[in-house]
């Protein structure tokens, strides 16, 4: 394990310090427009970088943290190539609280269902340090859900996606003034230009045609002993469209070297797999894509917003989304699957706004320029107890 650090622990004392946890590429993208919008108020920010950033496998993004010294940087190296999810938590743990001792943040960010949030989420109840959930009180059909609601029960501020997501943290016993609906903040990269062109994207990433799918597909823990025959199936019914596709390296949950193998068949002048991509450049290559394939949020999620037709497969986003742009199969429907792609293929909808409507940081930062919000009780109980018994 290894901390390296990249800011001055001796910061003013009247500016409030934010951190802010990524393990992710796709949890990055999420946390960059709030992390920015409190560095123009003033913030000091910093970013808790480990997890897949952390792994050259993946790309070693850390770099798209780093880059432009937009924030002070914390790196952590928390786990080794096929470590199991308990030995990463307890990992992430243990570097974790070293860093929160040293720093002493006023505010901790971190986002979703992943096994580093999970770490910190926890730390962070267990110090009474204050801890932003972001879009919590979402559904899915893996272990990432149980993650997810754990979080919102050691985070003391929930940042959450839409008025559904809001219902299910109230469920859960945390209180109306704790919510605030955000919507989902990658969305607001998204609905503004991306700042690159198509063309600088394909050249960057040697895609060789611009008629193009994108497939990313992740392993579900739960059901890991058949992810390698589901990848046969999805990505042979790629492989039978005769379309070309830009593949997308899975994350590192159990199961993933099973998909990375059938990955590996592909023939490459039909596919270009990549092991990740810069937030903004995916953004554009979303943006003019026929039709988006797999089991990420991004289908479910940016798809819809850009209007954008995306098959969702498998268990893994089950009832996340009901946007008319999304079709659900199992990866083993090869006829649903091969339809889709010929009626699907380069169509567009009109854009969805169930997760929000691309001004999620502009509200972060009102929150946190509000008195109010920095005086909040720690102490946290069970609302709503109407319950029959």
């Amino acid at each position: 394990m290894l901390i390296k650090t990249e800011f001055d622990m001796k910061e003013k004392a009247f500016r409030r310090k934010i951190l802010f946890v990524t393990g992710t590429r796709a949890d990055y993208g999420k946390l960059e427009p709030l992390a920015l919008e409190a560095k123009a108020a003033e913030f000091d920010v910093t970013f808790f970088v480990t997890g897949m950033h952390m792994m050259a496998k993946y790309g070693l993004t850390k770099a798209e943290v780093h880059h432009g010294n937009r924030f002070n940087v914390v790196e952590f190296i928390n786990q080794r190539d096929g470590d199991p999810q308990d030995t990463i938590l307890a990992k992430t743990v243990m570097g974790f609280s070293d860093l929160l001792q040293e720093m002493k943040p006023d505010l901790v960010v971190l986002h979703g269902d992943r096994v580093e949030a999970l770490a910190c989420a926890l730390v962070c109840a267990m110090n009474y340090v204050p801890c932003a959930h972001v879009e919590g009180g979402e559904v899915s059909g893996t272990i990432d859900e149980i993650f997810r609601h754990c979080n919102t029960k050691l985070s003391t501020i929930h940042l959450v996606s839409s008025e559904a997501a809001r219902q299910r943290v109230l469920r859960l016993g945390e209180t109306p003034e704790s919510i605030e609906v955000l919507g989902s903040p990658e969305l607001d990269i998204h609905g503004r230009p991306s700042g690159v062109s198509l063309s600088e994207v394909l050249a960057r990433y040697e895609i060789v045609s611009s008629d193009y799918g994108i497939c990313v597909f992740h392993p579900v823990t739960s059901e890991v002993a058949s992810m390698g025959v589901q990848a046969r199936a999805l990505y042979e019914s790629l492989i039978d469209s005769g379309r070309y596709f830009v593949v997308i390296l899975p994350n590192n949950d159990p199961g993933s070297e099973k998909i990375t193998r059938e990955i590996e068949k592909l023939p490459k002048d039909k596919f270009r797999v990549l092991p990740s991509m810069r937030f903004h450049y995916f953004s554009e290559l979303m943006k003019n894509a026929q039709v988006m394939i797999g089991n990420s949020s991004a289908g479910v999620r940016e798809a819809p917003f850009m209007g954008i037709p995306s098959l969702d497969l498998g268990t893994r986003q089950s009832n996340r989304s009901f946007a008319p742009s999304v079709t659900k199969a199992s990866c083993l429907e090869v006829e649903v699957i091969s339809d889709f792609l010929n009626k699907e293929w380069g169509k567009r909808y009109s854009p969805s706004q169930e997760f929000g409507h691309g001004f999620a940081a502009k509200k972060f930062r009102e929150l946190l320029l509000r008195p109010t919000f920095w005086g909040r009780p720690m102490q946290k109980y069970f609302e709503n107890e109407s319950i029959d018994e």
